[in-house]
């Protein structure tokens, strides 16, 4: 099954994904928050001491630490979603482009998902790396206290620490899975996305959706990912936390963590943090996807681009 490729003006491609994504990012970062904290917390295999779950994480975020705790790390994530919006939904128009059939402009189910892939990789290593080690160090500084201020007092100044302290590298450990998370979650989204969108527009036989039709889709396939590439978030997680194995190999660094990770607190271990996760990417696919779409529909009304 192919879908017809529509041509896009790369200006409102940026400019919706980045409206799109400041939006996602206000509406569902305390999910994230809690979904890292969960990601942190060690619980030795056989101890008995269960390691909290969602509610009970973000109980103890609130009691301890207030409720602006859920809102920790954001400005790295505001000052990092923007772009990174802008990046994954023009790259993605982009190889759709190159992807597309010379002859009837058609895109393949495959390509489509080629393109996703394509897109994930591209704003990985662009800006979502990057940004997500100063966010999560943001995010788990609470968890080993010093005496004194808090080392990282804002993305900003967190950034500049991490680079002075240990190199402009630090900012992309956990890249490669990084990137393997992007391609995948991006692969399935675009792919169910458009699939689903492309039935909804035979189905009402018109163009453009209601905004619920396009909330429940982007609910929908943004659900997938988090479940196919939860154990590549979790490793991630606990490499850009750790200071220990920076002067290890990339692939050292996984293979250390992933197998001390099973073996100090399971198998399962490898799946925490998955319920806040696919709260957090569900809800904010839908937000993504919704907004881009309206972005993009008023932009391209105004006929300035």
């Amino acid at each position: 099954m192919a879908s017809k490729q529509k041509s896009s003006n790369p200006a409102v491609n940026l400019i919706a994904g980045g409206g799109a994504g400041l939006m996602e990012g206000l509406c569902c970062h305390p999910l994230d928050t809690i979904k890292v904290r969960m990601q942190i917390y060690k619980n030795a295999v056989g101890s008995g001491v269960k390691a909290p779950g969602f509610i009970k994480t973000g109980g103890e975020i609130y009691r301890n630490e207030g409720f602006l705790a859920f809102y920790k790390g954001l400005g790295a994530v505001v000052i990092g979603i923007t772009p990174k919006m802008a990046i994954r939904f023009s790259s993605y128009e982009f190889y759709r482009t190159l992807l597309a059939d010379k002859e009837t402009g058609k895109v393949s189910t495959g390509n489509t998902f080629i393109a996703g892939v394509g897109a994930g990789i591209t704003e990985a290593v662009v800006v979502v790396n990057p940004m997500e080690v100063v966010k999560i160090r943001l995010q788990a500084q609470h968890l080993n206290p010093v005496e004194g201020a808090p080392k990282y007092k804002n993305a900003v100044q967190a950034c500049y620490t991490i680079v002075k302290e240990e190199g402009f590298s630090a900012l992309y450990r956990g890249v490669s899975l990084t990137a393997a998370r992007q391609a995948t979650n991006q692969g399935a989204n675009f792919t169910v996305y458009s699939k689903l969108k492309e039935f909804l527009q035979g189905y009402h036989n018109q163009e453009m959706l209601p905004s619920w039709e396009t909330s429940l889709i982007g609910l929908i396939s943004g659900a997938i990912g988090p479940f196919s590439n939860a154990p590549l978030d979790t490793i991630k997680t606990r490499l850009q936390k750790d200071k220990s194995t920076k002067n290890m190999s990339g692939l050292k660094r996984i293979t250390i963590i992933g197998k001390q990770l099973i073996q100090e607190e399971g198998f399962r271990a490898l799946y925490k943090g998955i319920t806040p996760r696919v709260m957090r990417v569900a809800p904010g696919q839908a937000v993504t996807f919704t907004a881009y779409e309206f972005i993009r529909k008023e932009l391209e009304k105004t006929g300035v681009f």
